[in-house]
Protein backbone atom coordinates (compact mmCIF):
# COMPACT_ATOMS: atom_id res chain seq x y z
CA UNK A 1 0.00 0.00 0.00
CA UNK A 2 1.02 3.63 -0.25
CA UNK A 3 2.07 6.06 2.62
CA UNK A 4 1.07 9.99 2.19
CA UNK A 5 2.47 12.76 4.31
CA UNK A 6 1.44 16.17 3.65
CA UNK A 7 2.92 19.75 4.49
CA UNK A 8 3.06 22.88 3.64
CA UNK A 9 -0.77 24.14 5.62
CA UNK A 10 -0.49 27.02 8.33
CA UNK A 11 -1.98 30.85 8.47
CA UNK A 12 -2.92 32.69 5.62
CA UNK A 13 -4.54 35.92 5.50
CA UNK A 14 -7.83 36.38 2.64
CA UNK A 15 -6.78 36.58 -0.89
CA UNK A 16 -2.87 35.06 -0.27
CA UNK A 17 -1.52 31.60 -1.01
CA UNK A 18 -0.17 28.53 -0.44
CA UNK A 19 0.82 25.40 -1.73
CA UNK A 20 0.62 22.26 0.02
CA UNK A 21 2.32 19.32 -0.90
CA UNK A 22 2.14 15.60 0.02
CA UNK A 23 4.93 12.73 -0.28
CA UNK A 24 3.86 9.33 -1.47
CA UNK A 25 6.10 6.19 -0.39
CA UNK A 26 5.51 2.60 -0.64
CA UNK A 27 3.84 1.08 -3.84
CA UNK A 28 4.33 3.15 -7.40
CA UNK A 29 2.82 6.46 -7.02
CA UNK A 30 2.45 6.54 -10.35
CA UNK A 31 -0.99 3.86 -10.26
CA UNK A 32 -2.49 5.65 -8.36
CA UNK A 33 -5.28 8.15 -8.87
CA UNK A 34 -4.53 11.10 -6.32
CA UNK A 35 -6.75 13.55 -4.92
CA UNK A 36 -7.12 16.22 -2.07
CA UNK A 37 -10.50 16.69 0.66
CA UNK A 38 -10.63 18.77 3.16
CA UNK A 39 -12.91 18.88 6.41
CA UNK A 40 -13.68 22.33 7.82
CA UNK A 41 -14.42 22.88 11.63
CA UNK A 42 -17.65 20.89 12.37
CA UNK A 43 -18.27 19.96 8.98
CA UNK A 44 -18.44 16.40 7.02
CA UNK A 45 -14.87 16.10 4.47
CA UNK A 46 -15.44 17.41 1.19
CA UNK A 47 -13.98 16.44 -2.21
CA UNK A 48 -11.49 19.15 -3.30
CA UNK A 49 -9.47 18.17 -6.27
CA UNK A 50 -8.76 14.73 -8.17
CA UNK A 51 -6.01 13.83 -10.79
CA UNK A 52 -5.24 10.88 -12.71
CA UNK A 53 -2.60 8.79 -12.26
CA UNK A 54 -0.36 10.57 -15.19
CA UNK A 55 -1.67 13.71 -14.84
CA UNK A 56 -3.66 13.89 -17.81
CA UNK A 57 -6.57 14.21 -16.13
CA UNK A 58 -8.50 16.76 -13.50
CA UNK A 59 -11.51 17.28 -11.90
CA UNK A 60 -11.89 20.25 -9.65
CA UNK A 61 -14.14 21.12 -7.20
CA UNK A 62 -16.80 23.88 -8.34
CA UNK A 63 -15.72 25.60 -4.88
CA UNK A 64 -12.46 25.80 -5.58
CA UNK A 65 -12.37 26.18 -9.60
CA UNK A 66 -10.25 28.42 -10.80
CA UNK A 67 -8.61 29.24 -7.86
CA UNK A 68 -6.74 25.92 -6.51
CA UNK A 69 -4.71 24.05 -8.91
CA UNK A 70 -3.84 20.31 -8.61
CA UNK A 71 -0.41 18.69 -9.83
CA UNK A 72 1.65 15.53 -9.41
CA UNK A 73 5.79 14.95 -10.24
CA UNK A 74 5.63 10.75 -10.48
CA UNK A 75 9.01 11.19 -10.65
CA UNK A 76 9.57 12.95 -7.26
CA UNK A 77 6.23 10.98 -5.67
CA UNK A 78 4.83 14.23 -4.91
CA UNK A 79 1.47 15.89 -4.97
CA UNK A 80 0.64 19.41 -5.08
CA UNK A 81 -2.33 21.71 -4.48
CA UNK A 82 -1.24 25.24 -5.34
CA UNK A 83 -4.46 27.23 -3.79
CA UNK A 84 -4.95 31.13 -4.48
CA UNK A 85 -7.20 33.60 -3.66
CA UNK A 86 -7.69 31.59 -0.17
CA UNK A 87 -11.29 32.71 0.98
CA UNK A 88 -12.18 32.18 5.18
CA UNK A 89 -14.58 29.00 3.94
CA UNK A 90 -11.40 27.53 2.58
CA UNK A 91 -9.75 27.25 6.37
CA UNK A 92 -10.28 23.35 7.21
CA UNK A 93 -7.91 20.47 7.47
CA UNK A 94 -6.77 19.23 3.75
CA UNK A 95 -5.73 15.64 3.42
CA UNK A 96 -4.13 13.74 0.58
CA UNK A 97 -5.75 10.49 -0.67
CA UNK A 98 -5.40 7.47 -3.16
CA UNK A 99 -7.18 5.09 -5.01
CA UNK A 100 -6.04 2.39 -7.83
CA UNK A 101 -8.00 4.02 -10.21
CA UNK A 102 -9.15 7.32 -11.85
CA UNK A 103 -12.85 6.84 -11.80
CA UNK A 104 -15.82 8.65 -11.09
CA UNK A 105 -15.87 7.83 -7.10
CA UNK A 106 -12.52 9.81 -6.83
CA UNK A 107 -14.60 12.44 -5.45
CA UNK A 108 -16.41 10.15 -2.64
CA UNK A 109 -14.69 9.98 0.79
CA UNK A 110 -15.92 6.54 1.31
CA UNK A 111 -14.00 5.06 -2.26
CA UNK A 112 -11.03 6.39 -1.09
CA UNK A 113 -9.17 3.43 0.59
CA UNK A 114 -5.55 5.52 1.47
CA UNK A 115 -5.37 8.90 3.33
CA UNK A 116 -2.62 10.96 5.00
CA UNK A 117 -2.70 12.85 8.48
CA UNK A 118 -3.68 16.05 7.10
CA UNK A 119 -2.59 19.74 7.22
CA UNK A 120 -4.33 22.34 9.00
CA UNK A 121 -5.23 25.57 6.46
CA UNK A 122 -6.19 28.63 8.56
CA UNK A 123 -7.52 31.50 6.57
CA UNK A 124 -7.68 34.79 8.59
CA UNK A 125 -9.48 37.90 7.44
Amino acid sequence: QVQLVESGGGVVQVGGSLRLSCAASGRTFGDYAMAWFRQPPEKEREFVAGIDEDGDNKYVADSVKGRFTISRDNAQNMLYLQMNNLKPEDTAVYYCTAKQTWDPAISLANKTPYWGQGTQVTVSS
